[in-house]
Formats: structure tokens, C-alpha cells, sequence
């Protein structure tokens, strides 16, 4: 039986979710204005946005975050478009009507630069969290672009430098999340994403999600960053696979997802501890579950470097992945309806938004008993081995 209280923040969670899913299509100016920045008459040439914006450095020895020396906004309000003003202007429209695809390639930088380094980069265009929008023009989208993220600041510091100009070229609203997993339990990819989603629409409309390794960049502005009819496999052609798609069902690196996508399918399954597994099992509910195919670039556009470098080290395979796979275990039990974690604190740094959270582990046989999957008895009798701290 599930505790009272338990059902009662489950309704809760679900009834928010159904209220966002009910309005995810609305243009931005429908909705209500009351927590967005208004423009300043003093500000004239910047007249869209939020002109208070105060930011402070941690010091090396503040307990507030993992990251040091990184400026952060001491507000709790994310700065969004004044709605009276943004519907005016007209939709952003990145062309890719040139013929020489040359002129689409991304450079990769993999020279590490200090975070102070990579603001000083973006601090005239960025507001609190990693937000960004054009002052020229409106997105058709709002984009969550969410990190999975454990011990990696090296590969953190080269992904922030990098994706802030590429989606800024395409002229995207976008947010990013990075999502902390905090503690010694394993790490849990796609249950940071799930939390990651369930803590952005509280902040903004967001309509479009991009679920996003850390370890992977973008080499062609032709890859837009942004959400369809059908989810989409972003990463199609990696360097490491020798720019080729390892298998036709591959669903994992970089993927998009609308809204009403993502919460029909029920988000990511929260039961894949260690490395593994999840990214086939969200190809399966794309496929059985919303009964959709998978949308891909051609691999001459969707391709990536993977920074393979600077000490990171794999969590260990999850050895039970296959089992869970072949299950064919109801979707409904798992997923946005059932993630546990606790929220530590959400912090709007200066290049990013991050989440710090712990994760709930569940054993193998408490897996077993709420998904009604038979595992080989030798593992359910044990709990989920808990790793040493590291990288994920």
C-alpha cells in the first residue's frame, strides 16, 4: 500500500504535469504575464529583458556547490520575455539555404578554459541559469537542454564553451540544466533526466527537451536543436563510431523530445542503476508505448566529437539491464510517476541552471517486486551494490 502522504504528492506532481501538457502548444504571449520581467524605461535598447541582473563568485571554500569560482544570481526568478513586447517581434529564422555546407561546420575546442574564462565569453547575451533568447526576434520553441551530470567538470567546462555559441547561432530560446547527482548510490542517467524535466517546467513553458551527454559536441549548425512531430535521435554520427549509426534502435547521446512526448511515454525509466540500458528502453517506449518512429538527421549533419579524455572513468555496467529489457514491463509503472529524489538546492549560475539532487536506489528486489520483473535469484536477494563515488 502507498502511503497517504506518498499518493497525495503523487496526485500533486501528476496534476501539474497535466496542467503544463494542456497548455504546451500556446504561443508565448497566452501566458500570464504576472511573474515576467517587464521592460525598464530607462532601457530602452533592452527594452525585452530583465536589467537587474546581479551575479556573485563563490569562494573556493563555499559549501553552496560543487563548482568554484563560478559566478551565480543570488534571485530566485527566472528571467523570461516580456510578453507585451516578445509577440511583436517576428519568428527567428535560421536559414540553412546555403550550398556550401562548409559554411554549417563547428570547430571543437578542446583547450579546458576557466568557467571565469567561458563567462566573460557569454555574459552580454546570457541571463540567470544559462538562459538565452533573441533580442531580434521570437523561437518558435522553448528548449530545456538538460545534462546528466556526476564528476566531469573538465568535460562540463568544454560543453559549456561550445553549445552556448552553437544554439545562440540558431537563434533558440534555450535553458541549461545540469543536473547534480549528489552521494554514493550508483548514478542513474535517466532518472537526472526526469528530474532534470520535472524541475524545469516548474521555471518556464518550456515545449521541447533535449536530453544531452555531457562528452558530446556538435560539429554542424544544419543539426538544429529543436523538437517535431516525432522524438529525434540527435547524435546519429559520433567520431568514436567512425561518424556511423552502430545499430538502427541506438536512442542515447543526444536525443529530443516534446512535451507531450515525453510525458505520454512517461519519461525515462528510473530502474537502470550503472551504466546501460536506459536509452534502449526509452527507444522502446517511443516505439510501443507512444507508437512512434524515431526521426534522424542524415549522419553528414547530425555529427559529434565525443571528448574521451581528462581522467573520466565509466560507471560500471549494469549487469541486470538485459533482463529489465526483455521484460516488457508496463511503462505506466515506471518512470515520471514514480522518481524519488531529494532537491538540495537550485542555483542559477551564470552559464547554466543546476539541479543538486540525491537519488532514492532501489534494490534489485524491491525492483522485482514493483515492476513484476523475475530476475535470477542470486541477484535478488542482494541489494544493488553501492559504487565508490565517480564519474559517470
Amino acid at each position: 500500500m502507498i502511503p497517504i502522504v506518498c499518493l497525495f504528492i503523487f496526485l500533486q506532481i501528476i496534476n501539474y504535469i497535466y496542467s503544463v501538457k494542456t497548455k504546451w502548444n500556446r504561443p508565448l504571449e497566452e501566458f500570464s504575464s504576472s511573474n515576467l520581467y517587464k521592460h525598464s524605461s530607462t532601457d530602452k535598447n533592452n527594452s525585452t529583458y530583465n536589467n537587474t541582473r546581479k551575479f556573485s563568485t563563490l569562494p573556493s571554500d563555499s559549501k553552496l556547490s560543487v563548482f568554484f569560482g563560478t559566478s551565480f544570481s543570488a534571485s530566485t526568478n527566472f528571467t523570461k520575455p516580456d510578453p507585451s513586447i516578445y509577440k511583436s517581434y517576428p519568428n527567428c529564422s535560421f536559414s540553412l539555404s546555403n550550398n556550401d555546407s562548409t559554411s554549417y561546420r563547428v570547430s571543437v575546442n578542446k583547450n579546458i578554459q576557466s568557467f571565469n574564462k567561458i563567462e566573460r565569453r557569454y555574459e552580454k547575451d546570457l541571463y540567470p541559469g544559462g538562459h538565452f533568447f533573441p533580442k531580434t526576434c521570437r523561437s518558435k520553441q522553448r528548449l530545456a537542454v538538460i545534462i546528466c551530470y556526476r564528476n566531469r567538470e573538465a568535460h562540463l567546462k568544454l560543453f559549456l564553451n561550445h553549445i552556448h555559441a552553437f544554439l545562440q547561432q540558431q537563434q533558440l530560446d534555450y535553458t541549461i540544466f545540469v543536473v547534480n547527482q549528489h552521494g554514493q548510490e550508483q548514478f542513474n542517467r535517466a532518472a537526472l533526466f526526469d528530474v532534470g524535466f520535472l524541475e524545469a517546467i516548474k521555471l518556464y513553458s518550456f515545449d521541447c527537451f533535449i536530453f544531452h551527454d555531457v562528452d558530446l559536441l556538435p560539429e554542424d549548425l544544419r543539426n538544429v536543436y529543436k523538437c517535431g512531430k516525432q522524438p529525434k535521435h540527435m547524435s546519429v554520427a559520433v567520431d568514436t563510431f567512425k561518424y556511423k549509426l552502430p545499430y538502427p534502435t541506438l536512442f542515447g547521446g543526444v536525443t529530443a523530445i516534446s512535451l507531450t512526448d515525453f510525458i505520454d511515454a512517461n519519461g525515462y525509466a528510473t530502474i537502470y542503476w550503472g551504466w546501460g540500458g536506459e536509452d534502449d528502453d526509452m527507444y522502446q517506449r517511443v516505439n510501443r508505448t507512444l507508437r512512434k518512429s524515431i526521426a534522424r538527421y542524415p549522419t553528414v549533419i547530425a555529427r559529434y566529437q565525443m571528448i574521451c579524455s581528462h581522467n573520466h572513468v565509466s560507471a560500471e555496467a549494469n549487469p541486470s539491464r538485459d533482463i529489465i529489457l526483455r521484460s516488457n514491463y508496463d511503462h505506466k509503472k515506471d518512470g515520471l510517476n514514480s522518481i524519488k529524489y531529494v532537491l538540495h538546492k537550485l542555483t542559477f549560475y551564470r552559464l547554466f541552471t543546476l539541479i543538486n539532487v540525491t537519488l532514492t536506489e532501489e534494490s534489485l528486489n524491491e525492483i522485482s517486486k514493483r515492476m513484476n520483473i523475475k530476475f535470477p535469484k542470486k541477484t535478488t536477494t542482494m541489494k544493488m551494490r553501492v559504487l565508490p563515488r565517480k564519474s559517470a
